[in-house]
């Protein structure tokens, strides 16, 4: 910076430019707070609005939904009536998600920050020079507080040969302009989950990778069994305690070496998807030179406040580690914006944060799992009741799925919920307030639930802690 040249100052700073950076900027605005957005991050694909509308939530949940139609149609639950379905072009798919990501983009990111009065959008690179000050582009910016918002990207493990091979991460995997024939997708979380299913939807043959005994191994294990049993059964080859030893590049496939409990394996396929975790954009940020701490897995450390090590410095959204998720990195960009430039001291219940895997079956969970709440010292009681038992599931032909509930024993608070059933995404939400607002199974018995529907199967679970549920009308109080 030459001498001629004076800082910017403004009120408050945001380095980043995706769900956590907006959802501040929005806060800061209506604030009224002088605001400056600075955007570039290390994600290539995210541009203007992040991961989520770019290459994370929006795209891929697009194209699981057309996935997903086409499996519906070729599952042929109804007896009486004929219908197939098959690709009539990928392109054309592709080329819808990319319009559908455009306008989102446009709407939900361009035109807001656009409208917003009084925050100002730089496209660019910051790095810090001191707790109060960051530069730009050789521009220097001086802000009173500073959020970080950069986010995270996929994390590719060091495997041996992984340098000679062209793999895909979720952000490539989005992008394909021809269907491989076949896939190996490393990772059985949700990521994993969710990418193998849409592949093997669109007529790939999918061999999933997990390195633990189980698929969603936070999960409740019922959970994980019942939906592992439902992809098998869609076609896709689940392989667990799987260790990857080595890749390699055939003449036209991806082979890969790995050890199942001491066995040796070679699997081979057209291409290779990594579902292994996310690292954080912190790069280019130089955070030593504002005494910015990483908590043990690299990511930001942040108190129950949102603010890092240094006082007037905050983060929030993915750059400070799981749980990774589009609501709650929003959640977390507004709270840390009120802490921030307010003093508030707004924190957020991660028990009642909900979370779901866009299978099919979906999956979707809040609170304390059973073998969590018994850590924790609580005395608690489970049950699990199938979907086969809810009216409205054998109405739709779709008896997959199962919610298991977890409970105080003593006061029955209901404390953690799990399901893996058709539209379990949706169905969490009751589970959500409950465990939020600390409701009772009797709270929800109480509740009138409209018959016949899906979400009757939170009701069966409340009920099943006084009933054999299969012993009870369709309309049992």
């Amino acid at each position: 910076m030459t001498g001629d040249e004076r800082p910017e100052r403004y009120e408050y700073a945001i380095i980043g430019q995706g769900t956590a950076a907006f959802a501040a900027a929005i806060k800061a605005d209506e604030l009224g707070r002088s605001t400056v957005m600075i955007g570039k991050n290390e994600t290539a694909g995210a541009v203007l609005g992040g991961t989520c509308v770019n290459v994370g939530c929006v795209p891929s949940k697009r194209l699981i939904t057309v996935g997903n139609l086409l499996d519906k149609y070729n599952a042929k639950r109804f007896g009486g009536l004929y219908y197939s379905s098959r690709i009539e072009s990928f392109n054309k798919i592709m080329q819808d998600k990319e319009h559908l990501v455009g306008r989102m983009r446009f709407s939900k990111y361009q035109k807001v920050i656009g409208k917003l009065k009084n925050v100002r959008y730089i496209d660019g690179f910051a790095r810090f020079k001191d707790k109060n000050t960051v530069v730009v582009d050789g521009k220097e910016i001086k802000a009173k507080k500073i959020l970080i918002a950069t986010g995270a990207r996929a994390s590719v493990p060091e495997v041996k040969g992984i340098d000679k091979i062209a793999y895909l991460t979720n952000e490539e995997a989005l992008s394909l302009k021809k269907l491989p024939k076949s896939m190996i997708v490393v990772g059985g979380r949700a990521l994993g989950l969710e990418f193998a299913e849409m592949f093997a939807h669109f007529g790939v043959k999918v061999t999933l990778l997990q390195r633990s005994s189980r698929i969603l191994p936070n999960w409740e294990p019922e959970v994980s069994y019942y939906l592992e049993r439902y992809m098998k059964e869609e076609g896709i080859d689940i392989i667990t305690d799987a260790n990857i030893d080595s890749v390699s590049k055939g003449r036209s496939l991806v082979n890969v070496s790995i050890s199942v409990k001491g066995k040796e394996k070679r699997i081979s396929a057209e291409k290779i998807l990594f579902a292994t975790g996310r690292k954080p954009n912190i790069e280019r940020l130089d955070l030593d030179k504002a005494g910015v701490k990483l908590d043990d897995k690299g990511f930001i450390d942040i108190d129950e406040y949102m603010e890092t090590s240094t006082d007037g410095i905050y983060a929030a959204g993915d750059v400070t580690g799981e749980p990774m998720l589009e609501a709650l990195a929003a959640a977390e960009g507004n709270r840390a914006t009120v802490n921030a430039l307010v003093g508030g001291k707004e924190r957020i219940d991660i028990d009642s944060v909900p979370a779901a895997v866009f299978t099919f079956p979906e999956a979707a969970r809040v609170g304390l799992t059973d073998e969590e709440a018994n850590r924790s010292g609580i005395r608690c009681a489970c049950n699990t009741v199938m979907f086969k038992d809810l009216a409205k599931a054998g109405i739709i032909n779709d008896t997959r799925g199962l919610i298991k509930m977890v409970i105080n024993r003593k006061t029955r608070t209901i404390l953690g919920v799990e399901i893996v059933g058709e539209n379990a995404a949706d169905l969490i939400h009751e589970a959500a307030l409950a465990v939020k607002f600390k409701l009772t199974i009797d709270d929800i018995i109480d509740t009138v639930h409209v018959f016949p529907t899906l979400s009757e199967i939170t009701k069966l679970a409340a009920l099943s802690f006084y009933h054999n549920i299969e012993d009870l009308s369709c309309c049992s109080e």
